[in-house]
């Protein structure tokens, strides 16, 4: 076991970390740059230095053992720590320092993601020294992370309301109902009628739109949890489906899809900036630096979107 940390075990810890990233010691050969007898040392010797084996390698594959997967969290908390000690460290007197790491969902609208840019470039006016790092997941995982403290700010549609997070509507977007070149409605497109379609069979989302209310197909034939699965499944002429409209916008005009009906088969829903509501509460120190970064990005978004704050779900 560790007594204190030296360069050398920040450098066997980093190996390890290589290895779990590529998924194997083999794999992490290209990345070390080294032969995979040699990273295959490293990873005993510093596993002879905890005093318990990390993973199991083998005919078998590679598996990160239950301790494994816990030295796993601590390291990459360690580096964190480090990069954040080094920050600061480099940037003591900014009012601003530390890290903002914002969860998207994927295929925003243009005029969406632009006015988070500006918003950006608005916190990048201030007095601050901070690294933003942005993620794309789905909105189950963009609550799971800021519950879990994992992301500071999370943007896109979120159907539910999780009590512990506050809501901000900062935008909104226009979904209609689509088919593709092949679908027998094709020739129609345009004045299709709602019991035309519940004829046919539809591709769907996996998780509630209560949004789209009545307009909700009874034949559901698939169900997807991203547009880009939807889309596919309108493309292959078995399904109609709801896509954003300016997403569907480049298959509409390379004559691929069609909207069905744009006055009765559309429905428009609202995306939503989302952070803890804790964070507004007590702290000091690096906590409440952090809540600072957070509510300096949250007042920049706001001005971007010309909303006011008070304006929360």
């Amino acid at each position: 076991m560790f007594t204190h940390l030296s360069d050398l075990d920040l450098r066997l810890i980093r190996v390890f970390l290589a290895i779990v990233d590529a998924g194997g010691v083999s794999s992490a050969q290209a990345t070390l740059n080294v032969g995979q007898s040699t990273i295959s040392t490293q990873l005993a010797t510093l596993e002879t230095r905890l005093g318990y084996r990390l993973c199991e390698r083998g005919r078998g594959g590679f598996a990160l053992t239950p301790r494994g997967e816990q030295f796993v969290d601590a390291c990459r908390a360690l580096f964190a720590a480090v990069e954040t000690f080094d920050s600061t460290a480099r940037n003591v007197g900014r009012k601003l320092v530390g890290t903002l790491t914002l969860g998207m969902i994927g295929n925003t609208p243009v005029s969406a993601n632009a006015r988070i840019s500006e918003a950006i470039a608005r916190f990048r006016e201030r007095d601050e020294s901070v690294r933003f790092s942005v993620l794309v997941r789905s909105p189950g995982e963009l609550e799971e992370m800021l519950l879990a403290g994992r992301i500071h700010v999370a943007i896109g549609y979120f159907w539910h309301r999780v009590p512990s997070l506050d809501y901000t509507e900062i935008f909104a977007e226009d979904q209609l109902a689509y088919c593709t070149r092949t679908h027998p409605l094709f020739d129609r497109a345009g004045h299709v009628t709602l019991v035309e379609a519940a004829e046919h069979d539809w591709a769907w989302r996996s998780y509630p739109l209560p949004e789209a209310g009545a307009l909700a197909p009874r034949s559901i034939s698939a169900v997807a949890d991203n547009m880009e699965a939807v889309a596919m499944l309108v493309l292959s002429g078995r399904h109609l489906g709801y896509l954003p409209e300016h997403f569907a916008a480049s298959y509409v005009n390379d004559g691929l899809l069609a909207p069905l009906n744009e006055s009765t088969m559309r429905y428009r829903v609202a995306f939503h900036m989302v952070t803890r509501a804790d964070r507004r509460g007590g702290g000091r120190g690096a906590h409440s630096a952090k809540n600072d970064i957070v509510d300096a990005f949250i007042e920049d978004m706001a001005r971007a979107h010309r909303i006011e704050m008070t304006k929360r779900v």
